[in-house]
């Protein structure tokens, strides 16, 4: 009878140290940090960046990050931030953090105001705070823009940014009028942020087909 006893404590305690283990293991997380370029004409393509936004709600896991903020004249600011979540394990409270999300964005893009200026590699130093203080395993950060970076007078963007680790990914970028013009002035410009971004430490790709849902699948 000792025996048998003996047993059934090894068991349950082998049983209580499993379900401790489980519950200490931390499944991967992604943060995604996703930039609207709101500068000129553009903000005419931002109903292509809600459905991403539709997309990426519906797809993110329990855990995981999303933000969403503006690109405008001086975007290193907490107040650009649109909208930001981290989505909770109970699927009630996590469908209801989404609606809320989906009304902040839709309200956002009814009442939006062209920028003047387009300040990117502010966009991403905020970008990469925030994900950095979510701690999550991945870190994404997506720039929705024609990437023509225009700053006000005085503003400096000349530093060195520290994305080690980041995957960086440039959607919808449409090209100028002058880059008909000259296509050469549109290749040169991806050139330069792909080059800026992977000094960075961060990885970079670029998506201008937002049809193709495995090329936005995380």
């Amino acid at each position: 009878m000792m025996h048998v006893t003996n047993l059934i404590k090894s068991i349950v305690l082998g049983l209580m140290l499993s379900a401790l283990l489980a519950c200490s293991e931390q499944k991967p997380t992604t943060g995604l940090y996703l930039l609207l370029d709101t500068s000129g004409t553009y903000t005419k393509e931002l109903k292509k960046a809600q459905q991403i936004i539709h997309y990426y709600l519906a797809n993110l896991a329990p855990g995981d990050s999303f933000a969403v903020a503006r690109i405008d004249s001086g975007s290193f600011s907490e107040q650009d931030i649109i909208a930001k979540v981290t989505f909770d394990h109970r699927p009630s409270r996590a469908n209801e953090q989404k609606r809320v999300f989906s009304q902040s964005i839709q309200h956002f893009i009814e009442t939006v105001k062209s920028s003047a200026y387009t300040d990117i590699n502010g966009g991403l130093l905020q970008a990469s705070e925030y994900l950095n203080e979510t701690q999550v395993s991945r870190k994404i950060v997506m720039i929705f823009s024609d990437l023509q970076e225009e700053l006000p007078k005085g503003y400096k963007r000349d530093f060195d940014l520290a994305l080690t680790d980041f995957e960086v990914v440039a959607l919808n970028v449409t090209k100028l009028s002058s880059d008909n013009r000259d296509p050469t002035q549109y290749m040169q410009r991806l050139d330069d942020w792909q080059r800026r971004i992977e000094l960075s430490g961060a990885t970079w790709r670029v998506i201008n087909d937002l049809e193709r849902q495995d090329a936005l699948a995380l």
